[in-house]
């Protein structure tokens, strides 16, 4: 069975109209992921979904082992992700609880050995000049303009450590440099994904302008509750329905990422990388 995947950022901490469900303790080769799995099943399909920053909001975005997250879905069977996230704008046209539908990333953390799987003697180098699934982007998109939500299709996404929010001079530059949102989370995960095979996409909620506009207030906790509130019901519409839009088998381009991509012979592979790594490798072992 190939399940379905949800991320829960700020302000989604739970999925209505799970059936069946059961919290799922996950262990894996990079530590404990965020909190445990939830498991159900929704229209039909079995779905997984994974708080972010653990029920009740107990972790930093800095603090997030991207590679337990996402390893520990991919062993619960996940082929796709849909990622709801909390993002600044840093473009006028992008307006608070709008929708955008990201496309591309630029990475302004210091964490490159933290957001991939490979290393200790097997190298492997994906194919990332597209992070997002195109297929899954494009089902969001149709199912999030049914729902008549206020939807961009295609953005990109700044990703900054925090976890304090932007200093004025770094949201000023950002917004002239043309990058669209700014968020904490979602490149690690992103690019975890890739490695493992899942496609992945993001549904960023804008909360505020960040604080390069003049005129508006600077982005505070507090408006990015109240902002993520007013949205949270249209959010889990648009997943909900995805859902029930997407293939049955995993046949995209993002599920066979590593076939071209893994540099190491596999004589040469140390055993214990491996067998960490057994989940995503499986199927290329001769």
């Amino acid at each position: 069975m190939h399940r379905i995947g949800i991320i829960g950022g700020s302000g989604l901490y739970s999925i209505e109209g799970l059936a069946n469900q059961r919290w799922v303790s996950v262990k894996t080769p990079f530590g404990s992921p965020s909190d445990q799995l939830l498991h159900g099943e929704l229209h039909g399909r079995e779905v997984v979904f994974l708080p972010r920053h653990a029920r009740g909001h107990r972790i930093l975005p800095s603090e997030l082992n991207h590679k337990a997250n996402l390893y520990a879905l991919k062993k619960c069977g996940v082929s796709w992700i849909i990622s709801v996230s909390a993002v600044g704008s840093l473009q006028a046209r992008f307006r608070p609880c709008d929708i955008v539908l990201i496309d591309q990333f630029v990475d302004h953390t210091k964490k490159a050995l933290e957001h991939t799987f490979f290393g200790r003697g097997i190298v492997a180098h994906i194919a990332f000049a597209d992070p997002i699934s195109e297929e899954l982007r494009t089902i969001l998109y149709r199912v999030a303009k049914r729902a008549k939500a206020r939807v961009h299709n295609c953005g990109t996404y700044l990703n900054m450590e925090g976890p304090a929010f932007s200093t004025r001079a770094e949201s000023i530059t950002h917004h002239k440099l043309g990058h669209d949102v700014v968020g904490m989370t979602n490149l690690g995960e992103a690019r975890c994904a890739r490695e493992a095979e899942i496609a992945y996409a993001t549904m960023a909620m804008i909360t505020d302008y960040d604080c390069w506009k003049t005129g508006e207030e600077h982005v505070t906790v507090e408006m990015v509750i109240q902002n993520l509130q007013k949205n949270a019901e249209t959010a889990k519409q648009i997943v909900a329905q995805t859902i029930a839009e997407i293939p049955e088998k995993p046949t995209w381009p993002c599920h066979s990422a590593l076939a071209s991509a893994i540099m190491t012979p596999q004589s040469l592979w140390p055993a214990k990388t491996a067998r960490d790594l057994a989940a995503i490798l499986g199927k290329y072992r001769k």
